[in-house]
């Protein structure tokens, strides 16, 4: 009987370390550091930075629990939005997405945006006009949308999305960057998110070794 509880107590030790070999951060398979950090712009919280494009339908896949994930996120976290720019064809949407922003509509019509391309078949993310039809029936004035959207405040944080996606170095969208610095990997929506907590935890004890 003894010997059978030293196997079990054994068997449950070697089990502890496995599971907790796993939950271990590794560099190259959870994350990559990037070569040159990005710039922040959080302040003193720990930024983690999702690029996406609203016409990737893994970005889609991605919204609801980056949602749920942010309504609990740690109290020293903050989320930031990018639109990526990889191609001409993706600036309407990244356009898209700060007018929103400058309008004070972001929380109201983010998810919605994403909605309406990927389950209504509304191409939104693709020119002013089809905005600005989409936008009125949601209640926003159609002169004030198109002001916005033409605004030197708009088109200054278009181009720098794009020197962000460049200097990213990401090859694909979603991407969550934590601090500027960590990329985060994962095969699932809900892995990834659980890894960029990881990131957020080990930033945190880096600052405090500071």
């Amino acid at each position: 009987m003894a010997t059978r509880r030293r196997f079990l107590a054994a068997g449950a030790a070697l089990a502890l370390a496995c599971a907790t070999a796993r939950a271990a951060l590794l560099a190259g398979r959870d994350y990559v550091r990037l070569g040159q950090p990005l710039a922040t712009e959080s302040g003193s919280k720990i930024e983690v930075l999702e690029f996406f494009w609203y016409g990737c339908p893994h970005c889609f896949d991605l919204e609801p629990v980056i949602e749920r994930w942010s309504a609990k996120m740690p109290a020293d976290a903050a989320l930031r939005r990018v639109p990526a720019i990889f191609r001409a064809n993706w600036e309407p949407g990244a356009k898209l997405f700060y007018t929103l922003e400058a309008l004070g509509q972001t929380a109201r019509l983010h998810r919605p945006v994403f909605d309406a391309i990927h389950k209504e078949r509304i191409p939104v993310h693709t020119g002013e006009k089809v905005m600005a039809d989409w936008l009125e029936k949601h209640g926003i004035d159609r002169k004030k949308f198109q002001d916005t959207w033409a605004s030197f405040a708009v088109r200054g944080k278009v181009e720098r999305a794009k020197q962000l996606t460049r200097a990213s170095r990401i090859e694909g969208v979603p991407a969550l960057i934590v601090e500027g610095r960590y990329l985060a990997q994962a095969n699932s929506h809900e892995g990834m998110m659980a890894v960029v907590d990881q990131l957020v935890a080990q930033v945190r004890t880096e600052r405090g070794r500071k």
